[in-house]
């Protein structure tokens, strides 16, 4: 399988609104697969679609833990926790830039199984829900650093134009 480009901050892909999956075909189910090798060979723990230069909703997932491994088509939160955790977050799409974020520590979201399209609800917590919550904000064309305090958005900034003028 071909490992997919993944987009580079300052592209405009990144920062559009996706598109609803309406056809889970053999399509579908192979652009999975190139995401979750894209993913693997790219070090990462979660990608989505626009970062693969696609405006679908499409996020694949896997913390390496058991039971963490996941593709999700159309997926919407249910339920996040009120308790919160901060944890360094980086992205495929922003190398080498990390940064504190604050994320509920446990979720409920419905999707479709980009392979089947039947309907699934799952619950994550933790790293597992922290990544989801990454790549389906890359959905909406929200990136990890915007949700960075205004001081530490600062300190990376410098960071930020060198991509914008590659």
């Amino acid at each position: 399988m071909p490992k997919l480009n993944i987009k580079i901050y300052g592209d405009d892909v990144l920062r559009r609104k996706t598109h609803y999956i309406k056809k889970f075909d053999d399509r579908l189910a192979k652009l999975v697969d190139d995401m979750f090798e894209t993913m693997y060979e790219s070090g990462g723990i979660g990608l989505a679609a626009p970062q693969v230069g696609l405006s679908k909703k499409l996020i694949v997932v896997d913390t390496q833990e058991e039971g963490e491994k996941i593709a999700l088509a159309n997926p919407k939160i249910l339920w996040k926790s009120q308790n919160c955790l901060i944890m360094k977050e980086g992205c495929l799409s922003i190398p080498g830039v990390e940064g504190e974020v604050v994320r509920p520590d446990r979720i409920k979201v419905k999707a479709n199984d980009p392979k089947t399209g039947e309907e699934i609800v799952l619950e994550a917590s933790e790293l597992f829900a922290r990544v989801i919550l990454h790549e389906m904000d890359h959905l909406n064309g929200v990136l990890f650093i915007d949700h960075l305090d205004v001081s530490e958005r600062a300190a990376i900034e410098g960071q930020l134009q060198e991509f914008a003028a590659a």
